[in-house]
């Protein structure tokens, strides 16, 4: 049991780290440090970085789905649960404001590194995707419902990148108003793309 929880306080810490200061930047000296652990506690449980990522990228995975079954228990339509997904960005707005998107910057320095734990880390996308599909064909957009969750998903992840850069809380509102106006109107049978928003 100790073991166990040793190993979550790990992979809690280096989720963090890897949020805040970016995979390549966080070194095992950093996460082991942090919790105040000996190197060879640490390493008892993960030998290398990339055995961290994983486990990381595995934790992010589970409260995902733990969000989006939240999400499902507490919207009574495809509307709020939709909503939840947007409004997302301003429950987080203060840690997307230093740091960014954890599933964008993750996904990104991942595919610039050309890391072979990509494909895991875009599974985190790929969720939101599904889950985001699912909805709207709730909504009778069967025909376009992976083109309305992608572009919700490129717009979500705009308005992080620009909030994250010019940290200006208006923007976010407008954008988040602006979202929610273009769900109405594509539950209203309106078009896919951006004239809308």
């Amino acid at each position: 049991m100790a073991n166990k929880l040793t190993r979550d306080r790990i992979v809690d810490q280096a989720d963090q780290l890897f949020y805040e200061q970016g995979f390549e930047h966080t070194s095992f000296a950093q996460i082991a440090e942090a919790l105040g652990i000996s190197r060879g506690n640490f390493y008892y449980h993960f030998k290398t970085k990339d055995e961290i990522l994983d486990a990381v990228i595995s934790h992010r995975l589970v409260r995902t789905n733990s969000t989006l079954d939240n999400w499902e228990l507490k919207g009574d339509t495809p509307i709020e649960r939709i909503r939840s997904f947007i409004n997302i960005l301003l429950m987080n707005r203060a840690k997307i404001k230093r740091f960014g998107c954890p599933v964008g910057t993750l996904c990104t320095e991942l595919a610039k590194l050309n890391h072979p734990a990509k494909g895991h880390a875009n599974e985190l996308f790929s969720l939101f995707r599904s889950w985001l599909r699912r909805q709207f064909e709730l909504l009778g957009r069967h025909d376009d419902a992976d083109e309305l969750a992608m572009h919700l998903l490129a717009s979500s992840q705009g308005v992080a990148t620009l909030y994250s850069a010019f940290k200006d809380e208006t923007f976010i509102q407008n954008e988040v108003n602006r979202l929610e106006d273009w769900l109405t109107s594509i539950a209203n049978g309106g078009n896919t793309q951006s004239e809308e928003i």
